[in-house]
């Protein structure tokens, strides 16, 4: 008898971790889906955006920064994660200080693509895809610009080096 009633006893115990583990799951899943809704989205598809990147250029040449062309779009995790690393307090003042940063919605691959082969980009492989440009318009990152379509997967340190590089110098093609 008491042979069952702890047999009952361990069942009972390992149910209840069992059910408690799977609603953690479910609630960190829950979480997790939680965070990926608090992304910043700023990928406007209505926005003109060969106005934006006229207007990034024009301030560029008066100030001297590059340009940043985030083309991506709200539905795509990596091109939301790369637009949550840019709103960082760290990324806000080397974008400030060095940049001129416009977000272009390319839709599913399908729309304003003619803005990145005036620069050079004839295909959008993967988004983002971003452009590093000189005020004067010269694409300064052209072989790694396609790199960020895994911008979920770096780390904001490896994201920082990487903007941190092309912010300061002439460098072309591929990190220093």
């Amino acid at each position: 008898m008491i042979g069952r009633l702890l047999a009952s006893a361990v069942l009972s115990l390992i149910i209840a971790h069992i059910a408690g583990a799977a609603e953690a799951r479910v609630s960190d899943g829950k979480a997790h889906a939680d965070a990926a809704h608090n992304e910043p989205r700023p990928f406007d598809k209505k926005a003109i955006a060969w106005d934006d990147v006229d207007a990034a250029f024009a301030q560029a040449r008066r100030s001297g920064k590059r340009v940043i062309l985030a083309m991506g779009a709200n539905w795509c995790h990596d091109s939301r994660s790369l637009a949550a690393k840019f709103a960082t307090d760290e990324f806000q003042a080397l974008i400030n200080d060095n940049y001129e940063l416009v977000y272009v919605d390319v839709g599913r691959k399908n729309r304003n693509i003619d803005i990145a082969q005036a620069y050079g980009i004839e295909t959008i492989v993967g988004t983002p895809t971003v452009l590093i440009l000189s005020p004067q318009g010269k694409l300064l990152n052209a072989s790694t610009a396609p790199t960020w379509r895994n911008a979920a997967s770096r780390t904001t340190e490896d994201a920082l080096v990487y903007f941190q590089a092309y912010a300061g110098g002439e460098v072309l093609d591929g990190m220093p």
